[in-house]
Order: C-alpha cells, then structure tokens, then sequence
C-alpha cells in the first residue's frame, strides 16, 4: 500500500494533502497491530492507582485510575496473560495480544463480577468468573478441572491451572502434571507450559514431609548459601517477587520475627525477578540481613528444580536437622506456624 501511494505522488495523480492522509492512515493500521489496548470502567473506585503485571517475565506497570476510568496502551510483540493487581491484594487475569483491545466494566467491591472482554480468552474468563463467583473453593477447581478438559488450546486454560491447582492450599501435583501435559499437546510451541510440564515432573512425587533436598547458590552479596544456612531450631526458606505484594509483607513479618528470636529463626529468601536490582529497596528499607538469591533466571533458576518451588509466593519450613515441618503455607498459616514452633 505504502509503494503504491508513492507511485501516485510521483505521477502526480493524487494531491498530496490526500497522499500525506493516506500515508498517516496507514501508519496508523500499522502500528495499531504492535499494540495492546485496554481501557475500563469502576463503579465505587472514582480515582486511584493499580498494577498491573506479567508473571512470566516480571515486568510491572502502574495504571491511574481517574474519574472511574482508566486507559492502559503499551507495544505488545507476543501474546502473554497479565494480572491486574488491586490495593487488597485482588487479582484479575487480562489476556493479552499484539494489536487487541480489550474493554473492563464493574464494580471494585465485586470483583468476581467484573467483565472484561473484547477478545476470546477474555470472554471465556469473564465467563467463567460469573459463573463461579458464588460457588466454594472445591465447585470452582472442579469447573476449572473440566474447562482445561474442554478447551486444551484456551490460554483461559493455563491460568485456570496454575491459579485453582496448582496454587491450591492441597495441590495434586500429579493430576496437574497429567493436565499440563494435555496442555502442551494442544500447544506444542508454548513453551512457557513446557517449563511448567517439566516444574511438574520434578514435583509429582514431592512429599510435604521428609529431608529439604539440598540445593546450593549464591546470594545478592556474592555469599555462598546451602542447607548448612538453615540449622536453627526453626527455618524458613521463602521465595517472594517485587510483583507480588503479599510476598513482600510476608517478608516484614519475618523480619519482624527473626529480630524477636535471632538465635531460634534462620531465613532464606529467593527472588523471582529479573534482576537483583529489583528487590533492593524492600530489601534495604527492611534492614534484611538473611541470604537472598537473586540470579535473574526467575522460573528457571536452578534453586527453583532443586527445591520444587512451583508457585509464588513459596514457603519451605525446616527444624535443626532438615526435617520439613510444614511447606506451602499462606502467608497468615505461616505466621502462626512460625509463632507455635517459637513457642510465642
């Protein structure tokens, strides 16, 4: 289209005040593919500030709301699934696609309700949502468990799996493995589900109970850091993200613990960014001292095979001698686990 309206120009054929309009236009088409749009609508929330993330890559972005409104417009070279993330820690799942434009409509204070639409996978959520939002935990993983049946190649699909199985308080680690699997046949190119296939695999036969396996790394201060670091009568290893809200409060409470028993709590933190950098503020601004690892590598750090780590935040709790008393406990569980083995 471009050449042929430069022919035109130059045989003189069209004006250029039309040629100038045709060329803008077409710029326009062009750069609207690269793009994702996302605008919406709340009731009950007039202005106010909310994130919005990527999971996957650990990319975060903040989204102002005013008047009840908000417009969110960035470059989008590949199809990924964002999180909307809310002031009490709420979640909205937006999926998301080069040249997309998706529209947000509903209450904040009934968010199970909100719709959010404007292309497939986010009318199958929107959807789904609905017709969950007054089920119980149990009636919603069962619908979960039969939408992945039923749409294998759904992106829906893969956040249903990872946020209603495998983030479940009792996850079956061997039945997600056999969904994931079904999964990435559907999808032989996602590669993202092949490393959670493979996350999967080492995780199917991982007991609650029984030895921490050993894993080795190197923490932000360039120490080396092993199992030899959790020999207190009580230790914590937890994996956190500067993209997780809750995993940073998490990390004050233990902060707040490990200074009430510096001789009984022994803490590991893990985290799933990008690059140390990220998580230096918190770090600093909490006064943490405990080992924290941080090498880039996020899903595919080595620590994350070594241990099962499968979902964030993550939690691991050991005695004196390695034995797992407890792991993959919500943040409030494991502040009242931590409270009981330090006799508070």
């Amino acid at each position: 289209m471009k050449n042929e309206v430069f022919g035109r120009i130059r045989q003189g054929g069209l004006g250029m005040a039309r040629a100038l309009l045709l060329l803008l236009l077409f710029a326009a088409c062009s750069s609207k593919g690269d793009r994702f749009h996302f605008e919406g609508r709340f009731r009950n929330m007039n202005q106010g500030e909310l994130y919005i993330y990527d999971p996957a890559t650990g990319m975060k972005d903040t989204i102002a709301v005013r008047d009840g409104r908000f417009t969110y417009d960035v470059p989008m070279q590949d199809t990924t699934t964002l999180v909307l993330l809310f002031p009490n820690f709420s979640e909205l799942p937006v999926f998301a696609h080069p040249g997309a434009e998706v529209t947000l409509e509903g209450d904040v204070s009934h968010l199970r309700e909100v719709k959010i639409n404007g292309t497939d996978d986010n009318d199958d959520m929107t959807e789904f949502r609905l017709a969950t939002a007054e089920k119980t935990p149990p009636q919603v993983q069962s619908q979960a468990r039969q939408f992945i049946k039923d749409h294998p190649q759904s992106a829906v699909s893969t956040y249903l799996l990872q946020r209603h199985l495998i983030l479940s308080p009792s996850p079956d680690y061997a039945e997600a493995y056999t969904l994931c699997a079904a999964l990435h046949r559907a999808q032989p190119g996602n590669v993202r589900l092949a490393l959670l296939q493979k996350q999967l695999s080492e995780l199917r036969n991982l007991k609650q109970t029984g030895q921490m396996p050993p894993f080795s790394a190197t923490d932000t201060q360039g120490r080396p850091v092993d199992n030899s670091c959790l020999r207190s009568k009580v230790n914590v290893f937890y994996v956190w993200s500067m993209s997780s809200y809750d995993s940073q409060s998490a990390l004050r409470n233990l902060r707040r613990l490990e200074l009430a028993h510096p001789k009984d709590l022994a803490v590991v933190t893990l985290s799933m960014d990008s690059s140390p950098a990220e998580g230096k503020s918190v770090i600093e601004h909490d006064s943490i001292g405990w080992p924290n690892i941080c090498d880039g590598l996020m899903w595919q750090s080595p620590v994350v095979a070594q241990l099962g780590i499968a979902s964030l935040p993550d939690n691991i709790v050991t005695d004196s001698l390695g034995n797992i008393l407890a792991r993959r406990l919500s943040n409030a569980d494991l502040q009242n686990k931590l409270k009981e083995l330090l006799g508070d």
